[in-house]
């Protein structure tokens, strides 16, 4: 069984998955980990965003992979834990410019359909829908208010001891969701099939809950 869940930047996405993931006891597939390691490696060695032949390089030679029990998975690049280095705020900035070169993207979700193959996963992203598993047996689309999600993003900072207002982060998001909605290479868009979950007003435990009721079902047949 693969459970999709798509959705804008602090919609609430990526602890629900993780939690969803450990309540069922399947596997958490981080791909926008997988995403921000690249970003991690590239802004390290100098790689440009536009330099499609040296992303394409880095990418085939970058090893991504997944330690640890849920929701502490630990993330590794080449044998180095950047667990938190990959949710620094220059990491958040530039990640969707190096999302996008197809280059990244085709290599990256070549890799996530091979770990999910033959295995129940949830995975998290902004086209696991629509591109990466577009026969998901379960689709979610979550959102919130900007407002929202800027507090929540504050709140991830505040732990890695960066400190950002609220407003300078509303900014950020609204940056970042035009970027994601409008790329030519896979944008973020709602799937059809998806069921659409506002997050605005909703706390964890209700989010998960409502994703596990419509699983279980599926996970028992």
């Amino acid at each position: 069984m693969i459970i999709a869940i798509d959705g804008p930047a602090g919609s609430g996405k990526s602890t629900t998955a993780k939690a969803v993931a450990a309540r069922l006891g399947i596997t958490y597939l981080d791909t926008g980990a997988m995403y921000r390691v690249i970003t991690l490696k590239s802004l390290r060695t100098g790689v440009a965003a536009c330099d499609e032949p040296a992303l394409a390089e880095l990418t085939a030679n970058t090893i991504i992979s997944f330690t640890g029990v849920l929701p502490d998975t630990k993330v590794w690049m080449d044998g180095e834990d950047v667990t938190d280095a990959i949710r620094g705020s220059e990491v958040t900035k530039y990640v969707s410019d190096y999302c996008a070169p197809s280059v990244v993207r085709d290599a990256l979700v070549e890799q996530q359909r091979r770990i999910a193959q033959g295995n129940s996963v949830v995975c998290e992203g902004r086209d696991i829908g629509t591109v990466v598993f577009p026969d998901a047996d379960l689709k979610f689309f979550m959102t919130a208010s900007v407002e929202e999600r800027a507090r929540r993003r504050q709140k991830d900072f505040e732990k890695l001891g960066v400190s950002k207002t609220v407003e300078e982060l509303v900014k950020e998001i609204s940056l970042r969701d035009h970027k994601d909605s409008t790329r030519a290479n896979s944008p973020l868009r709602k799937a059809q099939d998806a069921v659409e979950i506002d997050t605005t007003s909703l706390d964890l435990e209700m989010q998960v809950k409502f994703i596990i009721e419509r699983a279980l079902p599926l996970l028992k047949q």
